[in-house]
């Protein structure tokens, strides 16, 4: 699903961002990329995600070199592979639930009609059928992390990315947000979750720790 061989990041300064960094995740992995602010973990989501370009490198997600592809082709590849989560949900405020999620289709060429009925039924596979015509402010910040889950799955990714979707959460909550993705990736989704939550990266099954641009240890990792 996602293969990176040499990948830098430099930004002016210099500030190496990432160094040099091989990282292979099959399909259906479910595994955590951990360390301190600055560690380059974020960075590597970034590239992961296509919203970013590598320095040098190559880098290759859902059998697309991306380094290959137009701008136009990135945005194509992010509609039909990729889900984003992230920390702060980043839900339209003036729309309900069920048009947050169906605006993750606009991208995709699916019209209205369809787009709301696929995403009554994502807000219902995370539990928020009761709640398909509340706004972001009617919501629970768990209940907000969970529209933004849902809006990322309306379009069936393969591949989910979340950047710290526990990080403005209560424990309760972020429990619930965990299960989430636990469940996503049973039913076949590959999920990369970035935290610097210890306890949240030890429970899941591979934890990639980056330090000072590197990774420096790789644990749980799958033949």
């Amino acid at each position: 699903m996602i293969e990176l061989r040499g990948v830098s990041k430099t930004h002016p300064g210099p500030v190496h961002a990432l160094r040099a960094v091989d990282l292979t995740v099959g399909a259906g992995e479910l595994l955590a990329v951990v360390g301190p602010s600055g560690s380059g973990k974020s960075t590597v989501l970034n590239i992961i995600g296509t919203l970013d370009r590598p320095t040098t490198g190559t880098v290759h997600v859902a059998g697309h070199e991306v380094g290959a592809l137009s701008d136009a082709q990135l945005s194509a590849l992010r509609a039909r592979h990729m889900g984003f989560v992230f920390q702060h949900f980043h839900l339209s405020p003036g729309r309900d639930a069920v048009d947050n999620v169906g605006d993750g289709l606009l991208y995709a060429g699916v019209g209205a009609k369809e787009r709301r009925a696929r995403a009554r039924a994502a807000l219902e596979r995370v539990g928020l059928g009761h709640r398909l015509d509340h706004r972001p402010t009617e919501l629970s910040g768990g209940e907000k992390q969970r529209v933004a889950i849902a809006r990322a799955l309306v379009g069936e990714p393969d591949l989910l990315l979340a950047d710290e979707p526990t990080g403005a959460l209560d424990t309760a909550s972020g429990r619930i947000v965990m299960e989430l993705l636990h469940e996503l990736n049973a039913a076949g989704t590959t999920v990369c979750v970035i935290t610097h939550d210890q306890d949240i990266a030890d429970s899941l099954p591979r934890r990639v720790r980056f330090r000072d641009g590197e990774i420096v240890d790789d644990a749980g990792v799958t033949a």
